[in-house]
């Protein structure tokens, strides 16, 4: 295995070094007629940030060169200027790198001389039939993407439009950017969880659903923004379960693992949080088996204004920074 390019470790600001991809389609309503429905396409271009892990969707209406390179301009508008972009070779990325060089080169040399050498990007294809290349964004694509096509084929393309389509988008993001990577507080009975959103806001706190509660008929309901709300919800549920299991792989008995030990800041796989709560729990007994083995702890998490102790098993918990 090779070595993590130098992109993948620089500190840089969010979105310097960028991995890229493109989700979809998926059938959406675009207008009303007198025989129903008129039904077009939509993509989804997915940013990744290859230093802060952080997610960035855009919509598009159609897979041409145009439409890409109107994203990338949104893209880049909202988020600052890309040192590396790296991606796959599909053929609209080929074309629209194709042809903002040659629109560059209609432009005076003279003029954009300067703004290159501060502003240029370099754009990095990588080799076709090699999607482990661009593995730490694949992965990332590889959880969002089957939750919003199930969610698609499930509740029919009736339920989209293209308003509700990039509002649940901007929810997935909310929501796949508030998961946590590790701990930054220093208070040992209470630890906080470093997220995506953090860096990128420099805000403590993730994005709140709005207050009430989101039922299956809303699906239904004329105030579409509780459709997407219910939405939202859904993508959450379904979403969480497939990062969790990419956090706690269970592979065959066959081999020891280490125990986790007193003070191990570890995630709860509770069910009953709102959308981007992600609890963390600090351990604070563990009750090793007659082989040694630590199968079940006593976790502390900090809820509702106290610190409350619960008992669980170690298979609803996911370490997130071991004390060594």
């Amino acid at each position: 295995m090779a070595d993590l390019p130098s992109d993948r470790t620089e500190k840089t600001p969010p979105f310097t070094n960028v991995g890229m991809d493109v989700s979809g389609p998926w059938t959406i309503a675009s207008r009303k007629t007198r025989a129903g429905t008129s039904e077009a396409k939509r993509w989804a271009v997915i940013f990744l940030c290859l230093y802060t892990t952080a997610v960035h969707i855009e919509v598009i209406d159609s897979m041409d060169t145009s439409s890409f390179i109107n994203a990338l301009r949104r893209f880049i508008a909202i988020r600052g200027n890309i040192k590396k972009l790296r991606c796959d070779q599909g053929t609209n990325f080929i074309g629209a790198k194709n042809e903002l060089q040659a629109a560059a080169k209609e432009l005076d040399q003279d003029c954009i001389k300067k703004f290159l050498t501060t502003r240029d990007c370099e754009w990095i294809f990588n080799p076709p039939h090699a999607s482990h290349f661009g593995g730490i964004w694949e992965r990332q694509i590889g959880t969002i993407r089957p939750v919003l096509d199930s969610m698609h084929y499930q509740l029919g393309k009736q339920q989209y439009t293209h308003d509700l389509l990039t509002t649940l988008m901007a929810e997935a993001s909310a929501i796949v950017n508030s998961r946590p990577i590790t701990t930054v507080s220093s208070d040992a009975n209470d630890p906080q969880a470093l997220t995506p959103n953090m860096l990128l806001s420099m805000k403590t706190q993730s994005p709140t659903p709005p207050p009430g509660s989101f039922v299956q008929q809303d699906i239904y309901s004329r105030k579409r923004w509780r459709r997407v709300q219910y939405l939202a919800d859904q993508f959450w549920i379904r979403w969480r379960k497939e990062y969790l299991q990419s956090r706690q792989p269970r592979p065959k008995w066959n081999k020891s693992t280490i125990n986790v030990k007193e003070g191990d800041v570890v995630l709860l796989r509770e069910k009953e949080y709102a959308r981007n709560s992600w609890p963390l729990a600090r351990i604070v007994k563990v009750y090793p088996s007659d082989d040694n083995k630590v199968r079940k702890v006593d976790v502390m998490i900090y809820k509702d204004g106290e610190h409350r102790t619960y008992l669980r098993p170690i298979s609803e918990l996911v370490l997130i920074e071991s004390t060594n």
